[in-house]
């Protein structure tokens, strides 16, 4: 089998291990004696709405809030679409009305948050005295940065009604079950879509230390809230939180170990060499591109035949105006970095099938890409100068084009030595 095809077939298969109709059936809780009522927010919460509608059967009504063209058809939930990365006015909508849903339930009623990444964005109602053009600004400047998710997130928390544990918060005292899609590294569940359902260790001081440490100068509204409000997210031991469960249902991990099951019986060791790894994604291009070459020519950490795999979320810093995409920008680094050794092959794509650009999940690498680029003319390093891989391996036809796939476990990065 050629290399691109294993590759493919074990992004397939990671993915395949974190489809919503797979692995909500398994996790449905208890029926309450009283209502259910299902809210959410995510990449993948409409079809994750859509497998538990399927596997529940009692009554149940509700609310959930996706990214455009995420949507399924549900018949007793209701679907809304809004914008990611920065947030609309349809996002602010769903979550203002997601609150109501949940703000008049009692301790024998049922909230089912289905929660997955991309939930900070579409649920995007400010903190009072902020608007969402305030969040706006600050999504925007926070994207451009180089902040990590972690970062990103307890910012979005501390200029939120709805964030940070706010949402279970607001259910009190119905019990409320969270099913989470993880897209972070070490799944932390107080950074998945900014933890709506999770107690929130992070403070006000850390938000302003964070936009200090980028240099970020946020909106006066945004910097009034920040360092006057005295309305603390919801912390570890907080009343209105001990009906809460939160139960993570699919992780990178569990899409890494399928990934690497493909490997295997194609006839590759697998490593799998994190889950978690994060950074500047230029930079994890080169150090992959190290770790690929060690094997091929010293068989550290594996002899080939290998397949290195990885997972978490890098961050871009924007300096150039290309299409962007930090799965994409890392496989250009990498390219570069092993400029065209024999026997290397790669793919780095998102688990949703968006990155940054849409439909595309990503793209392939081998030995001749640098050489094709080259032979039409095209600087590899000018486009990754200027932040547009996508641009640069869309002319060259390796792009992995999937559109949404409905679930987000993060980025999968998958190189093949022989």
């Amino acid at each position: 089998m050629a290399a691109d095809e294993v590759l493919r077939r074990m992004f397939e298969a990671a993915v395949d291990a974190a489809l919503p109709a797979k692995v909500v059936p398994a996790f449905l809780p208890e029926p309450p004696r009283g209502r259910t009522v299902v809210v959410g927010a995510g990449k993948a919460s409409a079809a994750m709405a859509q497998a538990f509608e399927a596997s529940w059967r009692g009554p149940l009504s509700g609310l959930v809030v996706t990214r455009y063209g995420h949507a399924v058809p549900c018949e007793r939930i209701e679907i809304v679409e809004a914008a990611h990365p920065v947030p609309d006015a349809a996002g602010e909508a769903a979550a203002s009305r997601m609150l109501a849903l949940v703000a008049d339930l009692g301790p024998d009623d049922l909230v089912v948050a289905l929660i997955s990444g991309g939930g900070s964005a579409l649920l995007a109602l400010p903190a009072k005295g902020v608007t969402l053009a305030d969040k706006q600004a600050v999504a925007k400047a926070l994207l451009r940065s180089g902040a990590t998710i972690h970062e990103m997130n307890a910012v979005r928390k501390h200029l939120s009604r709805i964030k940070g544990g706010r949402l279970a918060a607001a259910a009190y005292p119905a019990r409320v079950v969270a099913l989470l899609v993880s897209d972070v590294a070490g799944d932390d569940l107080s950074v998945i879509a900014s933890g709506p359902t999770v107690p929130d260790p992070s403070t006000f001081a850390d938000a302003r230390a964070i936009l200090a440490r980028y240099g970020i100068e946020p909106p006066a509204a945004v910097r009034r809230h920040l360092d006057g409000a005295a309305d603390e997210t919801p912390k570890p031991g907080d009343e209105r939180l001990k009906n809460v469960t939160n139960r993570l249902i699919a992780t990178p991990q569990r899409s890494l170990e399928a990934a690497a099951e493909v490997a295997r019986r194609a006839g590759y060791a697998p490593l799998i060499l994190g889950d978690a790894i994060e950074g500047e994604a230029r930079e994890v291009g080169r150090v992959l591109a190290g770790i690929a070459k060690a094997a091929k020519a010293h068989g550290h950490p594996l002899k080939a035949p290998c397949a290195l795999l990885s997972g978490g979320e890098t961050t871009v810093t924007v300096r150039g105006d290309g299409k962007g995409g930090r799965n994409v920008e890392c496989l250009l680094s990498f390219a570069i970095a092993i400029e065209g050794a024999p026997g290397i092959h790669a793919l780095m794509a998102d688990t949703d099938g968006v990155d940054g650009a849409e439909e595309v999940a990503g793209a392939f690498v081998g030995p001749d890409t640098l050489a094709r680029a080259r032979a039409e003319g095209l600087d590899p390093r000018a486009f990754l100068k200027n932040n547009d891989a996508h641009t640069l391996f869309a002319l060259l036809d390796d792009q992995i084009v999937t559109g949404p796939t409905l679930t987000n476990v993060n980025d999968l990065r998958a190189i093949l030595v022989d």
